[in-house]
Parts: structure tokens; sequence; C-alpha cells
């Protein structure tokens, strides 16, 4: 369940490549019995992300701003662990910020070193954990944010994941800080959903931010893994 750093639409990759690199980390939990469905695991994990980014802790002078700051001039590199029982308490323990969908529960950590990751994290499962929906997924609002992901791209549940937390982070970053300020006030709602073909190929010609993945785990370097199709940006789309 691990997202090496996506190639993603800004220039500055070089730049970005030869910048110290820190990871986001997140940890879903997933109990025996109860595991989440996969839909609402990626939707969750989308919004653990921009609740980071919008939580007064990461801006300013807030505690958690430089390490924010460090991570964001590098590789948005994010890495989700799996955790269950005693695992999951203590990563409650740590420094961070739980977020709760209909069925899943993702604790989002500020940013660590890619060499200093706690202990308590360190030891967590980064693969071997499948995940499915019960039943489809019902059709996302259209009046809503939605991040699309590639029909033609399979990603594991950990993959995926780190992926539409990828997209959401472009859409931040594209919006202006009125329209930051208007989603994270209704609670960042969003929905993740699979693009038929045709309309795939046409959010990737839309000028939308999408997320193109560098290849270090699970599928070929440059895949388009997710658009990011925000209705604040969608202009003539």
């Amino acid at each position: 369940m691990n997202s090496e750093p996506p190639v993603d639409h800004h220039p500055e990759t070089n730049a970005r490549d030869a910048a110290p690199q820190f990871v986001l980390p997140l940890v879903v939990r997933i109990e025996k019995g109860a595991p989440p469905a996969r839909t609402d695991a990626l939707e969750t994990a989308a919004r653990a992300v921009l609740v980071m980014l919008g939580d007064e802790r990461s801006v300013g002078d807030g505690e958690w701003a430089q390490a924010v700051r460090d991570w964001q001039d590098a590789r948005i590199r994010k890495v989700v662990r799996r955790a269950r029982g005693a695992e999951w308490r203590r990563a409650e323990a740590l420094p961070g910020i739980t977020v709760t969908g209909k069925s899943a529960e993702v604790r989002v950590f500020p940013p660590v070193p890619l060499d200093g990751w706690p202990k308590e994290l360190a030891r967590l499962q980064v693969s071997g954990t499948d995940l499915d929906d019960p039943e489809p997924p019902v059709e996302a609002d259209p009046g809503a944010p939605v991040l699309w992901l590639n029909p033609q791209v399979e990603m594991s549940a950990g993959k995926a994941m780190a992926q539409a937390g990828h997209g959401a982070q472009l859409a931040w970053w594209e919006l202006s800080e009125e329209e930051r300020a208007v989603w994270r006030d209704a609670g960042f709602p969003l929905a993740v959903r699979t693009a038929e073909p045709t309309r795939w190929r046409r959010l990737t010609t839309s000028g939308l931010p999408l997320v193109r993945d560098a290849g270090f785990t699970e599928i070929p370097a440059g895949s388009c893994t997710v658009v990011a199709d925000h209705p604040a940006l969608r202009g003539g789309v």
C-alpha cells in the first residue's frame, strides 16, 4: 500500500528532486472482521490529505508548517500503511488527525523525512491488503469535486488511496484562498470514481490537474492515474 512520488504538473521538477525528500504518512484502520469499503477508504484518504493541508497547524507559524513546507517543496510523497487493534491505538497516540468516512478511518500525520519515520509507524505493514466495495458506488454528484481514476490502470487499495490524495492536493494548489476556504468549511466533500474510457480521454485533455506516477511501484512510469475535477477548476470543461 505504498505510493512513490508522482510526476506532477509543476515545472520545477529538477528542483523538487534535489530538495530533501519528505513523506506524508497515512494509516488506514483495517480490522480483521470489519475492513472498510474500498471507495470509502479512497475518499477518506483524500479528505485526510486536505484536512492536513487546511489545518491551522500546517500554515504560517503553525507547529507543523515547516514540515509541510519542506514536504511540498520536494515531491509530494505519500505512503499508506495499515493498522488494527493495538497498532491503531499506538498510531492514534502520535500527533496527527483522524478522518472518518462511512466505514473508513484514516489518520494523517505531519510529514517526516524519508528515513525519519516514528517507530510506531515504521513497523506497520505497507502491503498485503485488498479492499472491495460491497456494492457499486452511487453516481457522483456532478456539483461536487470528483477524483477520477484511470479505468485502464489497476492499483492496490493503498496505491489508489495515495493517488487520490495526490489528486486532491493538486486541486488544492490550483484553488484560490477563497475557494479553499469554501471547500474546507463544507468539510471537503468529494467523490472518488473510476471514469468510463470516453470520459477519461476527455478529462486528460481538459486542463484539469492530472497526476502522473513516477513508476517506482505497481504501475509504469508516467502512468496517468487521477484527474481532479473540482467545480471551481472546470471552466469550459
